[in-house]
């Protein structure tokens, strides 16, 4: 063996070796917990006497956060992890997403959020010291593209257009320390709507509920910082989609309990206050609760009616009297009112306007579900061949969940011909690859 050889060989087991995250090593160790599986025990029993219902926490998910790169918790592991060994997030060894030391706030407004450097906990020190870095343009410049990205999402599929919200999120959380004042606050409330419509594009479009509720989290965080209560409920309202979707009545009506506080405190639109009872509707719909829903969507129309003096915000485009109209309709055809869910759908449909396309699908879909089950096959697959013209155009997930809804609710005529002409269409080349590629 030649010298350097030697050497290198050497050098090599002087490296010294990761150690990984030794802060919550010594933190459990210091606890009483001499090994993974007995602080993933104690965490997990931890958990139920703070009133935390089915979260439950293995040696492996420990292993994890005791590693090099340990991932930042989810919400409710941060409560226990916090609660149980008395210290920060940031003490115990963790980086926050945003990349500087501080807590994150509640995603669902159990603790109160400050406006601030301490609700993204963005180092405020270095961010004032580095300020001049950035022209005062900077954040107008930096909200234009959110703006641009918001109008895109209406046309572009969301395969293509979510990377590069992404990557223009990333741009904001690198800006934010690097200003200050009122330029500093336009650049983290485009940041929040940023990941706003990353996460709204990541649940609707994508169908990845679990990455669309930590990008939300991201999202509040940067309306925190923005101390922008009106996006601030904008964006617990979209998270309590995710467990009113999965069923979870109990954790979509806590987010929205949440939204509805923190509406209270800006100056909301009659459109605005309409869409929360139209979020709620939707998640008690799913849970099965449609005559609570039905009230909630007359209680929407009372408000549309009576109006307030707020305009709405303009990053609010998803929501219209004609979305109100699709809401209701969903809500009655599931309540099994068909002649009345149809009536809806009918009107929803009249009432949109270019831009819409989405939306569309969604109801082109419902008014199939509606003549399924009310016996007439070949109707149901000719609303269902519209939402596949309009899906070819412009791709969503949720208008391609109703179409299928609707072919198991065509079973029993799966042999005759308007059914088996929907299956050649909602299986041909196109409509497989394109729901596979997006």
């Amino acid at each position: 063996m030649g010298g350097l050889e030697r050497v290198v060989r050497r050098r090599r087991f002087l490296v010294p070796r990761p150690t990984g995250n030794v802060r919550l090593k010594a933190a459990r160790v210091a606890a009483g917990f001499n090994s993974q599986q007995d602080l993933a025990d104690a965490l997990t029993e931890h958990a139920k006497g703070m009133g935390i219902r089915g979260l439950s926490i293995g040696a492996r998910q420990v292993r994890r956060w005791e590693s090099d790169n340990p991932p930042w918790p989810q919400p409710d592991c941060q409560r226990v992890l916090v609660h149980l060994l008395g210290q920060n997030l940031e003490t115990l060894g963790f980086t926050p997403p945003w990349g500087a030391e501080g807590g994150a706030p509640d995603p669902i407004g159990r603790r109160p959020v400050a406006g601030g450097a301490a609700t993204l906990g963005l180092a405020m020190g270095s961010g004032r010291a580095a300020a001049a870095a950035h022209p005062p343009t900077a954040g107008a410049d930096f909200e234009a593209v959110t703006r641009s990205h918001r109008r895109l999402y209406w046309s572009v599929a969301p395969s293509t257009l979510h990377p590069a919200v992404v990557a223009h999120a990333t741009l904001g959380c690198a800006l934010l320390p690097e200003t200050s004042d009122s330029t500093r606050r336009t650049i983290a409330s485009a940041l929040a709507e940023t990941y706003l419509l990353a996460g709204r594009i990541e649940f609707f479009d994508l169908s990845e509920p679990t990455t669309a509720h930590d990008t939300l989290l991201l999202a509040l965080q940067a309306a925190g910082e923005a101390d922008d209560a009106l996006l601030g409920s904008a964006i617990i309202a979209h998270m309590a989609f995710i467990p009113g979707w999965a069923g979870d009545q109990e954790g979509a009506q806590e987010r929205m309990i949440a939204a509805r506080t923190y509406v209270r405190r800006a100056s909301a639109s009659a459109e605005f206050l309409a869409w929360l009872d139209a979020v709620e509707a939707e998640c008690e719909t799913r849970c099965g609760d449609t005559r609570t829903a039905l009230n909630l969507i007359t209680h929407a129309e009372d408000v549309l009616e009576d109006g307030t003096e707020h305009p709405s915000p303009p990053w609010m485009d998803w929501f219209s009297p004609a979305r109100l109209a699709a809401f209701k309709g969903n809500t009655q055809l599931l309540a099994g009112h068909l002649p009345q869910a149809r009536a809806a759908l009918l009107q929803a449909l009249e009432a949109m306007t270019p831009g819409e396309e989405k939306q569309r699908t969604v109801v082109y879909g419902d008014l199939a579900a509606v003549e399924a089950a009310s016996g007439n096959p070949e109707e149901a697959c000719e609303y269902a061949g519209k939402a596949l013209d309009q899906l070819a155009l412009t791709w969503y997930a949720t208008g391609m969940d109703r179409v299928r809804e609707v072919r198991r609710a065509l079973t029993a005529h799966q042999h005759e011909r308007c059914v088996r002409d929907l299956d050649d269409r909602l299986y041909d080349w196109l409509t497989t690859l394109s729901a596979l590629r997006r």
